[in-house]
């Protein structure tokens, strides 16, 4: 295996939205992955880490490079902003779990959880390529489609004609 495929094959992607979410707010990476956080949107946002909530033996991290949540907080907008089409990043050596969030929107519960294990590479069940809202237009779609051709069909084999010449109930 080439260092570059090594290298992707230890990288993980986690979006940052203008709809106030880090996408997906819940993964789980093996030791050693570095985790990129990617502003998909025009808003700026953060990336801090929960002081308390990350493994004791963890190294804190943050966007801008504080040493602790506090400084993180008390220095945000002017340092550890991240703007649209930029990102940060952290590599992940400790196991256990970690808790972060986005200083400007974590009143809008823009939160999320890492989890850091060996069992990370094994998650079974299906994942879908397609992002939720996708999903959700196709399945209405089809709904409506569905739709449109059981009212066709019973046009077609209960609709008649109904002016002159048809029976049932004309009278003289």
């Amino acid at each position: 295996m080439t260092g570059e495929a090594a290298a992707q094959e230890n990288t993980r992607t986690i979006d940052m939205t203008d709809d106030l979410v880090f996408a997906p707010d819940s993964a789980a990476v093996t030791p050693g992955t570095t985790v990129v956080w990617e502003n998909v949107g025009s808003i700026g946002h953060s990336v801090t880490a929960y002081e308390d909530d990350i493994p004791e033996e963890a190294e804190f991290f943050a966007s801008g490079g504080f040493d602790s949540e506090q400084a993180a907080r008390e220095a945000y907008p002017d340092q550890g902003d991240i703007p649209g089409g930029e990102s940060y990043e952290h590599t992940f050596e400790v196991e256990g779990t970690y808790d972060y969030f986005c200083i400007p929107h974590e009143s809008v519960g823009m939160v999320a959880t890492l989890e850091v294990t060996p069992d990370a590479g094994e998650e079974e069940g299906y994942t879908s390529l397609l992002p939720a809202k996708a999903q959700q237009l196709a399945v209405w779609a089809v709904a409506a489609l569905v739709g449109v051709l059981g009212f066709t069909w019973a046009l077609l084999k209960y609709g008649g004609e109904y002016g002159e010449g048809s029976e049932g109930g004309e009278s003289e």
